[in-house]
């Protein structure tokens, strides 16, 4: 893993939304840096551009991920070095079978002061940061893993009957290996709902594997550079949130998410043969803050379509369950949701009719 370097002063000026500036030209800005940020990413991660959009569209809508994908694909390393780029604290678990909750949150500890005077006091875990990396999250029994349940969602930890705010920013990047069974504990589905992205990370290509060789297997050292403070990926995420979303989005993305329910009356018939449960309202958010953060990096004042189609399967995929029959076809989810959002049409878009009759008496 390449080592932390100082940042050097950055060329471009901070993305600073304000009311003197026009939004084009926030915009336009905020996808310089994410252009700067892939660029600074490249120079350690080959490839995997896809993912590293997910990822990026998951930290400026506050939502969390979860990586998947066999061993020696740089899930761990994609992380490390994206916390190089962002100037905020980074911490990592390895999770194991043997780790307990307070390993995660924190535990409260019993000092003596000078005066022998005996002290309870609370001693924050690595959950108390901004990057978050849960290492192979699948290792631990779900005891653990619902300790991050509430870190997850409320953003806040409770030990004892004190309640403790985690630090803004605050997003979770979790890995799993998708092909061990022995040993470990299958996430359950109210856990996974909390991760706005299930990203799987694929084989490289033969160029890019090709360069993944010729650049690691030579003794040289790599400088990154920060991009991001804290406080500018909070102001990006209040730009992102801005975004606008038309009732045509709205009215298409809860057909989507409808669609994928066998029971609902909506559903095509393939759905309701292959798939036991479908999505529940959170996919249809996660949907649309995915399209809102599409649009924003790629400088658009609007969600479109295509933003949604391209957030389909990463917020889909864990949360319809296929049943005996889809598997005894072959079918996965992700071969559902693409039939799903291909055979899906558009909402119908209201034509402007004039009103004749003020005309008329206008006249």
């Amino acid at each position: 893993m390449t080592e932390k370097q100082p940042a050097p002063p950055s060329s471009s000026p901070p993305v600073t939304p304000s009311k003197t500036r026009n939004l084009g030209d926030v915009l336009q800005e905020f996808g310089q840096h994410c252009r700067l940020m892939q660029e600074e990413l490249g120079k350690i991660i080959i490839g995997q551009t896809p993912v590293i959009q997910q990822i990026f569209a998951a930290i400026f809508t506050r939502g969390h991920c979860l990586l998947e994908g066999v061993p020696g694909l740089a899930k761990t390393l994609m992380v490390s070095t994206i916390s190089q780029i962002l100037d905020i604290e980074f911490k990592r678990i390895q999770f194991t079978p043997d780790l307990m909750p307070s390993d995660i949150t924190g535990t409260t500890v019993l000092d003596e002061d000078e005066n022998g005077r005996r002290n309870f006091r609370f001693v924050e875990g690595p959950v108390f940061t901004n990057i978050l990396l849960a290492d192979e999250i699948n290792r631990t029994p779900p005891k653990t893993q619902a300790a991050l349940l509430q870190a997850m969602q409320e953003r806040e930890v409770t030990v004892g009957q004190t309640t403790y705010q985690l630090p803004d920013p605050f997003f979770t990047i979790a890995t799993q290996n998708p092909i061990e069974q022995e040993g470990t504990y299958p996430l359950p589905e109210a856990q996974l709902d909390r991760f706005m992205f299930n990203i799987k990370i694929d084989y490289p290509s033969l160029a890019e594997e090709e360069k993944i060789l010729a650049t690691t297997t030579r003794n040289e050292r790599t400088e990154i550079r920060k991009i991001l403070s804290g406080k500018l990926i909070i102001n990006l995420q209040k730009l992102v949130n801005s975004v606008a979303v038309s009732q045509y989005i709205i009215q298409y993305v809860a057909r989507l998410v409808r669609a994928t329910r066998p029971r609902d009356e909506s559903a095509p018939k393939f759905v309701q043969d292959l798939v036991d449960w479908g999505a529940g309202p959170r996919a249809g958010q996660y949907l649309i803050h995915g399209g809102k953060a599409l649009a924003a990096m790629e400088g658009r004042f609007s969600v479109a379509i295509d933003d949604i189609r391209a957030c389909a399967i990463p917020v889909l995929r864990h949360r319809i369950s296929t049943n005996f029959q889809a598997q005894a076809e072959g079918m996965t989810n992700e071969d559902i949701i693409n039939r799903l959002v291909k055979e899906l049409p558009t909402p119908p878009i209201e034509k402007f009719e004039k009103n004749t009759d003020n005309m008329t008496n206008q006249k």
